[in-house]
């Protein structure tokens, strides 16, 4: 029944890659310094627009053709990867089960618990489970159940071997991002420890809102905004098509009205949608203020939102670099990495998929 791990297992050498809608990203970690970890190489390489929508590979050979091209950029033989499915493909569910099963009777369990849940017949799914950890109780442990349908995992995996690579590790998008989100949290005051932190992860369409505390996510909200509104903004404004656009806009080559013109205002649009995602939390939980906000994404590239999206919430902001404190490579270029840092979030999440135990 479980055909293709939804968590895989550990790898000598393990490369993470992230397919989003605008790009291929992929991130190689190694062990580090004094336990640490060390970057030795990373990629981002652009995709045609619509290849990918809605978590899903609309064009199979451009996508398998970015991939190719990153690849050759990567420059590393590394032949396993760590992929990730959109958390809107995959369903998750907790459960409590009896410590000390063997594998097998807590297979038959977690299939069976799960067929009460997930919405398709079990054959239609790629069904896979992780103990988290005790329940509480004694003699039980908390279980994760995941499910996705077969094709949304077989379209990426796919796509992974057409390149002549192993599919090792299928994780879900936000499980990765909540563990290189660990990374990020151990550089805030005190660790974080018992802080309400919402992380905000600006991409090309979507904004995704997430509080946690201790690690624990205890909110999620997604809302409609991302920066194909500025790319679409810029087309309009200086007749380019959209590629041109988000070619312009990555190389910052544009004319000098560009910033009041275009992208501060939206600057300020993104720091609404920050503000109105924090009232919905407000209004939703008991919780009536948050200790920090940690922006991610690729919006979160753009220089000085930290210092906008704070002044309109008056929440102190940082930007998300889970790469600080790492050892980087000597061919690669410090300063370019920790541009690119918030954008390479769940790459990294994946790529520190090496190191499970």
């Amino acid at each position: 029944m479980i055909d293709i791990s939804l968590f895989g297992s550990k790898s000598r050498q393990l490369a993470g890659l992230d397919i989003s809608s605008t790009s291929i990203k992929m991130v190689e970690l190694s062990n580090g310094e004094r336990g640490g970890y060390r970057v030795e190489r990373y990629v981002i390489e652009p995709l045609p627009r619509e290849s990918v929508a809605d978590g899903n590979i609309v064009n199979f050979d451009a996508v398998a053709e970015g991939l190719r091209r990153a690849l050759r950029r990567f420059g590393s033989g590394v032949k396993n990867v760590a992929i990730a499915l959109p958390a809107s493909a995959v369903f998750t569910k907790k459960i409590i089960l009896p410590a000390g099963l063997r594998e097998l009777e807590m297979e038959m369990q977690v299939e069976s618990e799960a067929a009460q849940y997930i919405p398709f017949a079990l054959d239609e799914v790629n069904l896979d489970f992780q103990v988290i950890g005790s329940a509480g109780a004694e003699g039980e442990v908390e279980v994760l159940v995941a499910a996705s349908r077969k094709e949304k995992v077989e379209d990426r995996v796919g796509v992974v071997e057409a390149c002549g690579l192993k599919a090792t590790v299928v994780d879900i998008e936000s499980l990765a991002l909540e563990g290189a989100f660990e990374l990020v949290a151990r550089q805030l005051p005190g660790g974080g420890e018992g802080k309400l932190v919402a992380l905000v992860v600006a991409g090309a369409s979507v904004l995704n809102f997430v509080v946690l505390k201790n690690g624990q996510r205890l909110y999620a909200r997604e809302q409609g905004f991302g920066g194909n509104q500025l790319t679409l903004d810029i087309a309009r404004q200086y007749g380019m098509n959209p590629d041109e656009a988000e070619l312009a806009k990555r190389s910052g080559e544009l004319p000098e009205d560009y910033g009041p013109d275009l992208l501060h205002p939206f600057m300020d649009s993104l720091a609404l949608e920050v503000s109105r995602a924090l009232q919905f939390f407000f209004t939703s939980t008991q919780y009536n203020e948050v200790d920090y906000l940690v922006l991610a994404g690729g919006c979160a590239v753009i220089p000085g939102l930290a210092e906008v999206v704070g002044a309109r919430t008056q929440v102190k902001t940082t930007v998300a670099n889970p790469f600080a404190g790492m050892t980087i490579a000597g061919k690669l270029g410090s300063k370019k990495l920790l541009a690119d840092a918030p954008s390479l979030m769940v790459a990294c999440g994946l790529a520190l998929r090496r190191f499970d135990e």
